[in-house]
């Protein structure tokens, strides 16, 4: 059976290599990163909230009474 590589490790894999990068440029004396504190702040906080959005979206979110209870009798059928 054909496995799939798993997200994390894919994060994990550009997270390096963005280091290694970063760490070539400084050791060149170029400027690691074209933008400033503050710039990459408002990036990674939009980021997040983008990324906090889409999975708030995408999760099954029950707020009334029969939607939990139609999500525990989901449950015992599939045996979870």
């Amino acid at each position: 059976m054909k496995r799939k590589i798993e997200k994390m490790t894919i994060v994990r894999t550009a997270v390096l290599i963005f280091a290694l990068v970063n760490q070539f440029l400084m050791i060149s004396n170029l400027n690691p990163l074209p933008f400033t504190d503050e710039q990459f702040g408002q990036g990674v906080s939009m980021g997040l909230t983008i990324i906090s959005a889409l999975w708030s979206w995408w999760k099954n979110n029950s707020f009334t009474q029969a939607a939990i209870e139609a999500d525990e009798k989901m449950r015992e059928l599939k045996g979870n």
